[in-house]
């Protein structure tokens, strides 16, 4: 008998999507891929040689179970120079095999059964799910294409109740690619809940800043890793900042969970945050991603698409299909199947995203023209 805890988690639609389409091109099909979230990009060369450079050295050991002083340390002082935040003590760093264990010792840690959390609705698919397998309660608060799917902290206001114990925030945001106020994050901070961020997307910025909450608030838990803006999807290496009274009881799971994040990993998360060669690469994914971004508006808007505000983080486009549907999940097969290309169905990101569909632009210019080609031919048809 499988637990109700499982029962009641959802499936990742998009890997739903992916592995679908991973067969039809077993069976010799041509699919583009427009529904992963994954840097299309290999992992620089200087993080690369450091892992290398680590495996001779011999370090294959167990490190601490809150991750190598050298790395807690090199976080804290990237956060210090891209957010101008006043010195971190590394001892509120704790380093994981990815971020979303980093999501669910952290959650493990302050929830009890009847609890809530706050999520945005669109939201990343697999938030609500960590909050419900802890046997707690995710509370939706609806957000629109109008307002580029930001929180109206008004409503969040109005929401609050006696169990609500964090607001979970995801800047810039998966699905939609959209960034958060200044203004909003401060008045959401001043609510006095605890605030969760999901900043994993940071750095992947094309017109103005992502805003960290540790600016707004100590009260937070900011989380972040190293799989989207260094292309090190499976290198598997995250961390979370939390507040120093956390920390023990977050790291006391990490030890019978987990014991430590990867030894060698945690080397080439060094090179990555200090090593300048590395902040060129990333210079340069940037500036790419930001040709496709540009591209991939402007021609999802000659195809029919809506889009009412222009996403400027991440990789997404998150685009009003209603115009072609009302099922955004038969809508994303039909497209498989039809015309070879793979996107997200808005349903995968709750209940608010139905009639819209993800496209990732995390892939080359000359697929995505493919791509979006093949998708306006069988439009047209139709």
């Amino acid at each position: 008998m499988i637990c109700r805890r499982l029962e009641q988690m959802t499936s990742f639609i998009v890997m739903d999507v992916l592995e679908r389409a991973r067969e039809m091109e077993r069976a010799g099909e041509s699919v583009i891929h427009l529904e992963v979230g994954e840097p299309d990009f290999k992992t620089p060369e200087a993080v690369k040689n450091s892992a290398i450079e680590a495996l001779r050295r011999g370090d294959t050991h167990y490190t601490h179970s809150l991750g190598t002083h050298e790395l807690r340390e090199a976080i804290c002082s990237y956060y210090e120079r891209t957010y101008g935040i006043g010195s971190i003590d590394p001892g509120r760093v704790v380093v994981t095999a990815g971020t979303s264990p980093a999501f669910l010792v952290a959650m493990s840690a302050f929830l009890e059964c009847g609890d809530e959390v706050i999520l945005s609705n669109p939201h990343y698919a697999c938030h609500p799910n960590f909050v419900r397998f802890l046997e707690a309660v995710p509370k939706m608060i609806p957000v629109y294409e109008e307002d580029g799917f930001q929180y109206r902290p008004e409503s969040i206001k109005a929401a609050l109740s006696p169990r609500t114990k964090a607001i979970l925030v995801n800047s810039p945001a998966n699905p939609t690619g959209n960034l958060l106020d200044a203004d909003r994050m401060a008045q959401i901070a001043d609510f006095g809940r605890l605030i969760l961020s999901d900043e994993i997307y940071h750095g992947l910025v094309y017109e103005g800043r992502a805003r960290s909450a540790l600016e707004f608030t100590e009260n937070c838990i900011v989380f972040n890793g190293f799989s989207k803006l260094f292309a090190m999807t499976g290198w598997r290496l995250g961390y979370l900042i939390a507040p120093l009274h956390m920390i023990r009881p977050i790291q006391k799971m990490v030890q019978n969970f987990f014991i430590c994040a990867n030894s060698v990993a945690q080397a080439a998360g060094c090179t990555a945050l200090t090593d300048p060669s590395v902040a060129e690469d990333i210079a340069k994914m940037r500036e790419t991603y930001n040709q496709r971004r540009i591209y991939m508006i402007a021609r999802l808007r000659e195809i029919g698409f809506g889009i009412t505000v222009e996403p400027t983080g991440a990789f997404y486009v998150f685009a009003n299909a209603r115009r072609f549907t009302g099922d955004s999940y038969s809508f994303a097969f039909e497209i498989l199947e039809k015309a070879k290309v793979g996107i997200t169905p808005g349903v995968d990101f709750g209940s608010n995203a139905e009639g819209y569909v993800r496209f990732s632009y995390a892939n080359s210019l000359e697929n995505i023209r493919e791509g979006l080609d093949r998708i306006e031919c069988y439009l047209k048809g139709l």
